[in-house]
């Protein structure tokens, strides 16, 4: 016999429960590839509709005629529409705190989870339900010989879908009020129950939901442990108690994670002030416990530099290790070996990895080469006396006080282009834009590096602020102000208690790379407002900054390419 439910297990109930249900027009069917045309949306709770989101999109790229033979939607009415770039975040914000609806929501979420990582937004995870999984599992064949929406829609008499974002979206919400009036008498009453109704979730699953019962709605970093007490898997929640019942239900499908259930022990947690605090802190964890689960644990400690060998005629090396004067970081060794080669080309810098002796017997930089025992493209090439400025030059754009460097690249670019080269020239192009892009991220993540004192404060969405302190790129405190509450008191508290930071040397001053770019995305974001920093915030103004332009116009050429 089952054991009754505490009211706290009983979960939200589905009439409290906030639904967005989503609908999508794209240019194909594969997600990452195929671009969105049109987003809807309609927000629902208790039956009732709370609001509406509905635009057109430009895809990027052009739209098949058989899509346009479907869905009417044409490449003139897309040409003066918002990018998903810019679409995107305004969705999201639409659909905070609210569960996901779609008809084969695996195709929609694989589109927004697509565009989000593709334009560095971070997808929040909603708990998802999808009515043709749900319409499967309550329906039989006599009810519905097929679940096709518009099937649906005609059972349920709801709107008629007409393959338009919006159309469908609100036809799907009729069909999820009928959907959800079949299983109230099937005892499913909350969103819990809801979720874990859908198929694939194990016994294991639903066993153990009562790991999540201690923990609070607050935001924070949960662990979960397996039978030696080690830690399996590491996350992030704005709401930890609802973040970790979904791995009870059947809005947790991946199969890695059942996997990961079934080892589980028990969910220990660190509550957080923000979600800022709690990013920063699952960074912290990764690097510290390494758990099988997170496959960002693999990469965390990852980081890779560019620096110049200590040589009589010195080659850009990539090394593990940071230091006083190198370039980075970079998550990968092949994107640091692509810049290098990239700088190496523009510069005349020496490329082999021969050892060479501080003097060769004729003068050249290379002895091997004197000796006929050389294949190297570079050597013998540049003389004894060029390789100064070129070194000097390298040093120059890393330090930010010069970019001759690029501009050598971008004079070979023209040549190429002039000499009617496309191909070539488009791809130094894209080298180019890399080493644009290293350079100016290397510059922003420094900057911030060596700032010994910076508090910054976001609006919490209520009335309040979110603090944060940082110091030498570390977060050294996190705090909130409540709405009514004056900010400046907690300020001077989160001061007084905050970690201690020593710089170490190097470009980052010692700061974990990972967690200086989750504080500056933070701290750039533009509601974001800085309080009081110890010295000024700035970066270079004659490196990559007057390049960032031209890596616009770049952009725009590899979506014209794509979509021609």
């Amino acid at each position: 016999m089952a054991a009754q439910l505490t009211f706290d297990e009983l979960g939200t109930p589905l009439r409290d429960t906030t639904f967005v249900v989503v609908d999508l027009e794209t240019t194909g069917g594969r997600a990452g590839q195929d671009g969105i045309t049109e987003i809807g949306a309609v927000k629902v709770r208790g039956g009732a509709v709370l609001g509406e989101f509905g635009t057109l999109v430009d895809p990027g790229r052009a739209i098949p005629p058989q899509i346009v033979s479907l869905t009417g939607i044409t490449e003139a009415m897309v040409a003066d529409a918002p990018t998903i770039d810019t679409v995107l975040p305004a969705f999201l914000e639409f659909a905070t705190d609210a569960v996901l609806v779609a008809h084969n929501a695996q195709f929609d979420t694989g589109f927004l989870r697509a565009a989000a990582a593709e334009h560095g937004y971070r997808w929040p995870r909603p708990p998802v339900v999808c009515t043709l999984r749900l319409a499967r599992r309550v329906l039989s064949r006599v009810d519905a010989p097929s679940c096709k929406l518009s099937a649906l829609a005609a059972l349920f008499g709801t709107d008629v879908p007409a393959h338009r974002a919006l159309d469908d979206a609100r036809a799907t919400v009729g069909v999820l009020h009928g959907l959800l009036e079949r299983v109230g008498p099937l005892g499913v009453q909350s969103l819990e129950e809801l979720l874990g109704f859908l198929p694939n979730v194990t016994t294991e699953q639903r066993r153990k939901r009562g790991m999540a019962a201690h923990l609070p709605e607050r935001p924070g970093v949960y662990l979960f442990r397996g039978p030696r007490d080690e830690v399996l898997y590491v996350g992030t929640a704005s709401n930890l108690r609802r973040r970790v019942r979904q791995y009870f239900t059947g809005s947790e499908g991946r199969g890695k994670m059942r996997e990961m259930v079934a080892l589980a022990e028990r969910v220990d947690h660190v509550e957080c002030a923000h979600a800022l605090e709690a990013g920063v802190r699952e960074l912290r964890l990764l690097s510290a416990h390494r758990p099988s689960y997170n496959r960002r644990a693999k990469n965390a400690r990852g980081q890779w530099w560019l620096a110049l060998t200590k040589e009589p005629f010195p080659r850009l090396s990539v090394v593990r290790t940071e230091r006083e004067g190198a370039l980075g970081p970079f998550r990968s060794r092949a994107a640091a070996q692509r810049v290098a080669e990239t700088l190496t080309a523009a510069t005349g810098l020496r490329s082999c990895t021969q050892r060479i002796p501080a003097r060769s017997p004729q003068g050249s930089p290379c002895a091997q080469f004197d000796l006929g025992r050389c294949g190297a493209p570079c050597a013998g090439k540049q003389s004894v006396s060029g390789y100064a400025p070129a070194a000097h030059s390298v040093t120059g754009l890393v330090a930010g006080s010069g970019a001759e460097p690029l501009r050598a690249a971008g004079a070979e670019i023209d040549a190429l282009a002039h000499a009617e080269h496309f191909e070539l020239a488009a791809q130094r192009r894209d080298d180019l834009a890399a080493v644009v892009r290293s350079v100016g991220t290397a510059h922003r993540m420094a900057s911030l590096a060596s700032i010994a004192e910076l508090v910054a404060a976001a609006p919490d969405g209520s009335g309040g602020w979110e603090i944060a302190v940082v110091r030498h790129g570390r977060l050294a405190a996190a705090g909130t102000a409540r709405r009514g509450f004056a900010p400046m008191p907690v300020v001077e508290q989160l001061l007084a208690g905050a970690e201690t930071v020593v710089p170490a040397p190097g470009p980052l001053r010692g700061a974990p790379p990972e967690e200086v770019r989750v504080l500056l995305r933070w701290l750039t974001r533009a509601e974001v407002r800085l309080v009081r920093s110890s010295q000024g915030w700035a970066e270079p103004a004659w490196a990559a900054g007057p390049w960032y332009g031209w890596l616009d116009t770049v952009a725009e050429a590899a979506t014209a390419e794509r979509a021609g």
